[in-house]
């Protein structure tokens, strides 16, 4: 006997005060042939509803691997990470809280989209495996395909895409069961300078408009000053914070913020800070 299909995922509440994400005594440490690695050395965090945050740093410094312990990819060694009200992993447990689960969207460094299914498909595979009906699926693919810009190639492949309108693509599968919070580990890292620029414009569009609490892994430091309420600077191997700066710049901000002098300001502190040659 067929299952009935499940309903459309109603909206993810937004925690009710307090933190979107708190994160207490997180550490990372692998365990090699070598020896012990130490990855991130135990950190503080807390992270505001609705608010955009942006870890920046070094190759190596652990950011990465902060954000996918956010994910609930990676168990941490040490510490608590805290998901609104839910804890993300229960004590002594490596697997995550599905509750804690429902409430992330990830979006990798490459698209990773599936060749052989219409970008309307692969928007909505998320619905597809909890059973929700095709044309709910539908309607929510083409609703989140127009809010990052694809409403026109619905009906394409992949292989049609740029690789820029292809990482929307992947923007609106990590939205499409409406999460409260994206994370997102470098997306734009591999695209070409005018083209990250267009992405980061329809990004902080994107979060203006559906109030999500962002937290963005990236090396650049223009891209984190421009996109962050806060940016998380991260130190060399074994990782920790080592400056967390509020950044002001009133919504929604031009791509020629950048010739505020205040930007180059900030820019260059990070870039100080990072041991960057100017």
């Amino acid at each position: 006997m067929n299952r009935p299909a499940a309903a459309t995922p109603p909206p993810e509440p937004m925690p009710a005060g307090g933190a979107a994400i708190s994160i207490k005594g997180v550490g990372k440490e692998y365990t090699t042939d070598a020896g012990p690695v130490r990855a991130l050395t135990p950190t503080d965090l807390e992270i505001k509803p609705r608010e955009f945050v942006v870890l920046l740093g070094p190759s190596g410094c652990g950011k990465t691997t902060l954000l996918r312990m956010l994910g609930g990819l990676i168990t941490p060694t040490e510490g608590s990470i805290t998901i609104g009200d839910r804890p993300l992993f229960a004590e002594g447990d490596s697997s995550p809280s599905q509750e804690a689960l429902g409430s992330l969207g990830f979006v990798f460094q490459q698209a990773t989209l599936m060749p052989w299914r219409k970008i309307w498909k692969n928007i909505a595979l998320p619905l597809e495996v909890k059973r929700v009906k095709k044309q709910e699926r539908r309607r929510r693919a083409a609703e989140l395909a127009e809010s990052v810009g694809l409403s026109d190639f619905l009906e394409h492949y992949p292989r049609a895409l740029s690789g820029g309108m292809q990482q929307r693509v992947a923007i609106a599968r990590a939205l499409i069961h409406r999460p409260s919070i994206l994370l997102m580990d470098e997306p734009f890292g591999a695209l070409d300078a005018m083209t990250r620029d267009q992405m980061n414009a329809m990004l902080q569009q994107l979060w203006m408009d559906t109030g999500k609490t962002v937290v963005l892994v990236t090396h650049s430091i223009s891209e984190a000053v421009f996109l962050a309420d806060r940016v998380v600077l991260l130190s060399q191997r074994p990782g920790r914070i080592q400056d967390i700066v509020d950044i002001d710049f009133e919504r929604p901000r031009g791509l020629d913020i950048s010739k505020d002098p205040r930007f180059g300001q900030i820019v260059q502190r990070l870039r100080s800070q990072l041991g960057e040659v100017s």
